[in-house]
């Protein structure tokens, strides 16, 4: 029996379980809440579903390390990489393939080339993650549901539908105070606003409380990277929007 074919199963499980596709679980709840509902409804949910799945494919027949080493979130067409890779190619090869799948609207390329943290730094960031999402959960102001979290040696992304501005903020107020997290980078939309309208609220970093006198300010992540936000092949990437807002006000 060929070794392929023994090993697919085990793959098939890891869709649903580990890296790749960590966010395949939170990004469907994410999907079905309240918000995302209104805004595009299950089969908005369902098209998201397909192209992660279908980018997860695509980077396990490239390679296993872009497979295993990062994380993906989908949210209405839009594409949130993120993890830790050592070889600069992989980096490349992750956004090169998520522009392949049909449906996809952007691509943001938060991925970093450094050594692994290891089982500790995962570890570190799997309870950050844990953290917010009950911060979230418990507090009535915030629909949670609507919200996939991503962390990545420290840092957290934050990506989904806020129901308004106000909401929003406490949800960053959140994230950012939570101990160990060293900047917060949100992606997140507000309810009725499409995607080029949202771009001035999508990409935006807040430091925590603690860090604030004892390092610079973080600057916003603009998309000016060409793989932060580039175009499909084929297409130019005037078509795709840049971020060019302020950090986030957080009250």
């Amino acid at each position: 029996m060929s070794n392929r074919i023994f090993i697919l199963p085990v793959l098939f499980s890891c869709l649903l379980m580990t890296s790749g596709c960590a966010g395949l679980i939170a990004g469907g709840a994410a999907a079905v809440g309240v918000a995302a509902v209104k805004e595009g409804g299950l089969r908005t949910s369902a098209s998201d579903l397909r192209i992660q799945a279908e980018i997860n494919d695509l980077w396990l027949r490239q390679d296993l390390d872009i497979f295993t080493k990062l994380d993906m979130t989908v949210n209405q067409g839009r594409v949130l990489i993120t993890g830790i890779v050592q070889n600069p190619e992989h980096r490349v090869d992750a956004v090169r393939l998520a522009w392949k799948v049909n449906g996809v609207k952007q691509v943001i390329n938060e991925i970093k080339i450094a050594d692994s943290t290891g089982f500790t730094g995962f570890m570190s960031d799997a309870w950050i993650s844990a953290k917010i999402r009950t911060g979230l959960t418990i507090d009535k102001n915030i629909q949670n549901l609507n919200y996939t979290i991503d962390t990545v040696d420290g840092a957290v992304y934050l990506m989904g539908v806020a129901q308004s501005r106000a909401e929003l903020n406490r949800v960053v107020e959140r994230a950012r105070t939570t101990k160990g997290v060293n900047r917060v980078v949100s992606y997140v939309k507000i309810a009725g606003e499409d995607i080029g309208d949202a771009s001035a609220t999508m990409s935006s970093t807040t430091t925590p409380p603690a860090a604030r006198n004892s390092a610079p300010a973080m600057s916003p992540v603009y998309s000016d990277d060409p793989m932060v936000n580039s175009a499909p092949e084929g297409e130019a990437v005037g078509g795709v929007s840049r971020v060019t807002s302020e950090p986030l006000p957080l009250y």
